[in-house]
């Protein structure tokens, strides 16, 4: 079977390729003669893809969420950021990635047998697409953690300004068991729920973008809205700390996209070229629907548009020719454009970072016309036999199914949250700043 509806992926001991979405890995296995098989250039491009999804995290998406956060509340926003990707990455090696990718698998949760990450070494493989061709499996631990750890991270821009820093802990400890965890062994690795429908999802619409969109939201209805909004203005305190977020979070999804391919190959190469197209195509037609609807082309716009266009790429990247990607991303931000200029006012939604607007509807956007950027008319890799309507209601079904599971496991853990620390800070620690309140420090001294 070739790589033209979902992608595929070959396990150690295996020789024959098994229909997959990205990074859907039976176990990896350890044998005498794997060490021979690394293969030395993918394990050097998934390092530096690795690395490069860090950088989305801290600073990338710390500076992207601190500048549109009031001056007062710009610490506290760095540090949850910082602290909720930290506390990820623990939990990932303790027990996460034996629940995701663990020897034994269901259809929700694999078993605990690599807890502690229990019998991986130097010398343990992960495969690659490439029959007989591994990387060390700490990469691939590595490089799944980074995802894990932005996508917890990303919650932290619907409820910040107002939630404390204890609640954002306790509740990523609990949603990254119940929540993340599940949805990631269900998309990506045999035997999942979502993955044996053949669901596409290279790099995560579902399991990133669905999952973070949905479950702010949900955290920014149970904690409730910021004082004063939306009577008082409460604008971006420094479009310029946004603008640096957003190009490192451009330059590292280019390892987001182009390192779940697990190989530098060819499908890696097309990964990054639409992660240009669909990202540049975001931001005009962000701007378009600015100029449209009597606004001014702005640089908060632009912004927008290019994380909407990086998100509804997403697991398209390398189900899709270029200009398949284009239109994605120029439809995604005209979409989300719609929903968080037009229908979120109406709503009276507090996201203050627009998490669900952006991340949430441009995750369903990008999932859902995955089922059409594969087709060869678009330039897609789908074959004369490729059924797009078919594969839309597989895309229908795990988008649904990723919206229930984020909604009513979020509930749960903020809920819990919520009811262990509190929830939000004091209307006084509010007023006057997290910053000082939660932290004792400002990020600006003046």
């Amino acid at each position: 079977m070739t790589r033209i509806s979902v992608r595929s992926i070959v396990a150690v001991s295996t020789a024959a390729f098994v229909a997959t979405p990205a990074f859907a890995l039976q176990a990896p296995v350890k044998t005498a003669e794997l060490a021979a098989n690394i293969a030395k250039g993918d394990t050097a491009f998934m390092i530096l893809a690795t690395v490069l999804v860090m950088a989305m995290i801290v600073p990338g998406l710390a500076l992207f969420y601190g500048g549109l956060a009031r001056t007062k509340n710009m610490a506290s926003v760095l540090t949850q950021v910082m602290g909720v990707a930290a506390l990820t990455m623990i939990i990932w090696v303790t027990y996460g990635y034996s629940m995701v990718f663990g020897d034994t698998h269901n259809a929700f949760i694999a078993d605990f047998g690599k807890a502690f990450l229990r019998g991986v070494t130097p010398d343990s493989g992960a495969a690659t697409f490439t029959e007989g061709v591994e990387i060390p499996e700490y990469i691939f631990i590595a490089f799944q953690m980074t995802f894990a750890a932005i996508t917890a991270a990303l919650v932290v821009g619907g409820t910040m300004e107002r939630a404390k820093f204890a609640t954002m802990i306790v509740f990523t400890a609990i949603w990254l068991t119940i929540v993340y965890f599940p949805i990631a062994h269900m998309v990506w690795a045999t035997g999942g729920l979502i993955y044996e429908w053949g669901a596409l999802d290279f790099a995560g619409g579902t399991v990133v973008h669905i999952n973070a969109g949905v479950s702010a939201l949900i955290g920014c209805l149970i904690l409730g809205k910021r004082i004063g909004y939306p009577k008082e203005p409460m604008p971006p305190h420094s479009l310029t700390m946004t603008l640096i977020g957003t190009g490192l979070l451009w330059v590292g999804w280019f390892g987001f996209n182009g390192g779940s391919e697990l190989e530098a190959d060819g499908v890696a190469s097309l990964a990054v070229l639409n992660t240009f197209v669909a990202t540049a195509a975001g931001v005009l037609f962000w701007m378009l629907g600015e100029a449209l609807s009597g606004r001014k082309g702005s640089l908060l716009g632009a912004c927008s548009g290019a994380i909407a266009g990086l998100v509804a790429v997403t697991p398209a990247a390398g189900n899709s020719g270029p200009f398949g990607a284009i239109i994605l991303g120029g439809v995604a931000a005209l979409v989300c454009f719609w929903f968080v200029t037009m229908l979120k006012p109406k709503l009276g939604l507090d996201d203050t970072a627009d998490v669900f607007g952006i991340h949430g509807v441009g995750g369903i956007v990008g999932s859902l016309g995955t089922a059409f950027t594969m087709l060869p008319t678009l330039g897609g890799p789908g074959n004369a036999e490729y059924d797009a309507g078919n594969q839309f209601v597989i895309q229908t079904m795990a988008v649904g199914v990723a919206i229930v599971w984020a909604g009513v496991g979020a509930a749960i853990a903020f809920l819990i949250a919520k009811r262990v620390t509190g929830g939000r800070v004091s209307e006084q620690i509010e007023r006057d700043g997290l910053d000082l309140g939660e932290h004792g420090e400002r990020a600006y001294n003046y």
